[in-house]
């Protein structure tokens, strides 16, 4: 069986600028797994069906705005039984990373909007915004040009920070986005984990490592992250197992190991409870959205 569902490569030529507005309707060439070095802002206009960002796989309808970060894999696939056409499917504005960095070092005013940017790499979706209010930003910089789609674009941003309900998707991009000297060691610790999810890794270690008794570690990792440390640590696990069984046809108990977990009954038990169905189940939902030429699925109750 072919590898199913490795991303495409999406290369934006600079000359379209640092703040790029497209649209389309559905179907559509431009649907597919894939991902690129630009920030993405999504807006779903029309149709139901599946997002996929990163590890995540959810149920999207009208309305969904999610912003995704730098070369996080990205599609949103169509129930293909529940439409024939639809004239607007997508609104999307892509802006580049150098750009938004530049800005920030030139108006301190702007580093306040980073933490959302930050929180986009690993995707974030804006919950309860409201439709109209967004397909009128995103208008308002897709019908302007030269300054004036930088003063739009910057107006959007603005209110993208300034939304309270903001949830990240996927655990292909963890970090904290507080700032000072502990929570720059959380920060390391953090790090760490993603480098070395495969290996042993004990809170204990972790705070060793960190200079901080376990107590204090916990706390400060919990309040840092969100995330108690054991539990951050089984989803970057298996967040790196999702990427496996979405690029290659290593068996699930190749996956297990090779991810850090010592058995199959312990990873098969964590992963369903952070991702809601079997790694096998995952991989056949993915397959079956996400292969080449594939234009829609309608998924069984509960997935």
């Amino acid at each position: 069986m072919s590898i199913a569902a490795v991303p495409q490569f999406e290369v934006v030529p600079p000359e379209l600028g640092s703040i790029r507005y497209l649209e389309h309707g559905w179907p559509c060439d431009l649907i597919r797994w894939h991902a690129h070095d630009e920030y993405e802002l999504h807006l779903m206009v029309a149709t139901t069906g599946k997002v996929f960002v990163g590890d995540y796989i959810g149920r999207y309808q009208p309305g969904q705005l999610v912003l995704t970060g730098p070369r996080l894999p990205h599609n949103w696939v169509t129930e293909i039984d529940a439409y024939n056409s639809v004239t607007l499917r997508d609104m999307v504005i892509q802006f580049r990373d150098d750009s938004l960095k530049k800005l920030a070092d030139a108006f301190p005013e702007f580093k306040n909007v980073l933490p959302t940017l930050e929180m986009a790499r690993s995707g974030v979706e804006f919950t309860g915004f409201d439709q109209a209010e967004a397909q009128a930003l995103l208008a308002s910089v897709r019908d302007t040009h030269g300054i004036a789609r930088v003063l739009a674009f910057l107006n959007v941003l603005k209110r993208l920070h300034e939304w309270p309900k903001k949830r990240a998707l996927s655990s292909a991009k963890i970090h904290s986005t507080l700032t000072g000297v502990v929570e720059s060691k959380i920060n390391d610790a953090v790090d760490y984990v993603v480098d070395n999810f495969a290996q042993e890794i004990s809170l204990e270690r972790m705070a060793l490592m960190s200079d901080m008794s376990a107590s204090a570690f916990s706390r400060h990792f919990q309040k840092s992250t969100g995330n108690k440390f054991v539990d951050f640590v089984n989803q970057v696990r298996i967040g790196k197992a999702c990427v496996l069984l979405t690029e290659t046809n290593d068996q699930v108990s190749s996956i297990c190991y090779s991810v850090g977990f010592n058995n199959v009954a312990n990873f098969n038990r964590h992963f369903a409870k952070i991702k809601g169905v079997t790694p096998s189940e995952f991989r056949r939902v993915v397959r079956a959205n996400l292969s080449p030429g594939t234009a829609g699925y309608i998924p069984p109750e509960g997935l």
